[in-house]
Formats: C-alpha cells, sequence, structure tokens
C-alpha cells in the first residue's frame, strides 16, 4: 500500500496567493492502479477546469507516454546491469590453491598428489574396513572410491585421461584407500584431480628430484627435449621443431633447386 497526501495552506499563504493549494489523500493498491488514478482525476475534475479544455486528453495521453519510456528506459538499465554483473561472476576465474607436498591438495575425506607421470589418490576409512569392502573403479577418465552401500567418496570425471590397466588400488594397514593412477600424457601437471574441482597453482608445484638416468627412455627424451627448447626460448634461439622445419626446408631445396620459394603458397 502507499498512501499520497497533498496539503492545504494555511490562512496566511491563503490570503496571500491567487489560488488555494487542496489537500488529496488516497491509498494505492498495487492490484488496482487504476483505481487509484481515476480518484485523482475525479479529485482534480471537482477541484479544476483542467478536464474543460481541449487539450486534456493530449496533455494525458503525453504524460502517460513520457512516464511509459522512462519506465522502460529504466528497466532495460537494470537488466543490462543484471547481465553484465553476471558476466562478470561467471568470467571471474577460481583462486589458485597452493599445492600440498605432493603437488595435490588436502581435501575434507580424501587427499590427492602426483608427478608428472602418476596421479595418488588416498581415502581414508574406519580401521578395520576389509578389501571385499571397497569400491574402486578406475576408468579412462572417471574414477569412484568409496565403500559398498555407502555414497562413494570421490565420484567424477577426472582432470585428465590415465591408463586403467597401468593403474591399481590397495587398502593400507586396513584404513587408507590408496588409488594409483598412471598419466597418458606425463608432460603436464593436472590443475585438479576432478574436472570442476578446486585448482592448484601448478606453477608452484615441484616435480621429483630425479637424475635423467632413472628415467625410462621415453620419458627421458620428453624431458631432454623440454629442457632444450627452454634454453634456446632464453638464448633467443630456434626450438627443437623449429630446427627441425629448417632442416627439412633446406632438404627440400636442395632436391629441387630451380623451386623459387618466394612465390609459393602456404595453405
Amino acid at each position: 500500500m502507499a498512501i499520497l497526501s497533498g496539503y492545504i495552506e494555511d490562512e496566511d499563504n491563503k490570503q496571500s496567493s491567487t489560488s488555494s493549494a487542496l489537500s488529496f489523500n488516497a491509498v494505492l493498491d498495487p492490484s488496482n492502479p487504476l483505481g487509484f488514478l481515476e480518484s485523482a482525476f475525479n479529485f482534480v475534475s471537482e477541484n479544476s477546469d483542467m478536464f474543460n479544455t481541449d487539450s486534456v486528453e493530449k496533455k494525458i495521453s503525453s504524460l502517460v507516454k513520457n512516464i511509459k519510456e522512462r519506465t522502460m528506459k529504466e528497466e532495460a538499465a537494470k537488466k543490462e546491469h543484471e547481465t553484465k554483473e553476471k558476466e562478470e561472476i561467471k568470467e571471474k576465474p577460481k583462486p589458485k590453491l597452493n599445492p600440498n607436498k605432493d603437488n595435490g591438495l588436502d581435501m575434507e575425506n580424501h587427499s590427492w598428489g602426483q608427478n608428472l607421470q602418476e596421479v595418488i589418490v588416498t581415502v581414508p576409512v574406519p580401521l578395520g574396513t576389509k578389501s571385499r569392502d571397497v569400491v574402486c573403479d578406475i576408468k579412462k577418465d572417471y574414477l569412484k572410491v568409496g565403500l559398498k552401500g555407502q555414497t562413494p567418496i570421490v565420484d567424477g570425471q577426472l582432470f585428465e585421461t590415465v591408463k586403467p590397466n597401468d593403474s591399481y588400488w590397495s587398502l593400507e594397514d586396513q584404513k587408507v584407500i590408496s588409488s594409483l593412477m598412471t598419466k597418458c600424457d606425463k608432460t603436464s601437471w593436472w590443475k585438479s584431480l576432478l574436472k570442476g574441482g578446486p585448482e592448484i597453482d601448478t606453477q608452484k608445484a615441484e616435480p621429483e628430484k630425479s637424475k635423467l638416468s632413472d628415467l625410462d627412455m621415453e620419458m627421458r627424451s620428453t624431458v631432454e627435449k623440454m629442457m632444450f627448447d627452454q634454453r634456446q626460448k632464453q638464448l633467443g634461439l630456434p626450438t627443437s621443431q623449429e630446427i627441425e622445419n629448417q632442416n627439412m626446408l633446406k632438404e627440400f631445396m636442395a632436391q629441387n633447386p630451380n623451386f623459387d620459394i618466394t612465390n609459393a603458397r602456404t595453405f
């Protein structure tokens, strides 16, 4: 409800003014705004000659039009502001968390860690838990860990893919389920265990202190290439891929000495 009221001038003001100001009291019912307007118009009609003029309808129509346009602009501005706020919230990046000592995160009911080759998930369970009570499902892009007959403790799509045949789980001291998963991509850190989960700042991840000779041939070759490319970039020199491209071009030109490379088109 809204109450609109005018005022009545005191006697001194009445004597000095050419026309008296009259009070108007009415209650606005939001479910019946036209009733309020009708009361206002009746009041104006009874106390002025406004409705005796030929232009009254035009003036009222113009007033309604102006109010409608203003209301529509205000509503459009409000919606635009709300949309902008939603987009800013949506685009705002999630804060990166500092990794634990194992380059992962310690969650409320489980922990996970990683190196470049593997991801390890540990889930505490009641002391005395048997292997037959454990549920551990490791798929290429999915992990579920928990106890039979209970809501899974870890359940969701993995941040990156793993090799199920090279992954396994074990029950340690009848109180901790440990899942070890072998990464498909052994050149990068996972930001999170599961997609949509809290992310770590991978720039703060610390690789294991190991010698190149301790790595298998594939991993050793990958690490050596990464180290070489990093040094080359720091020195402003071509990377291994750029060197390979240059060598291929030289070989092609040697086999095709009459080829005019200046008119060659790239696709």
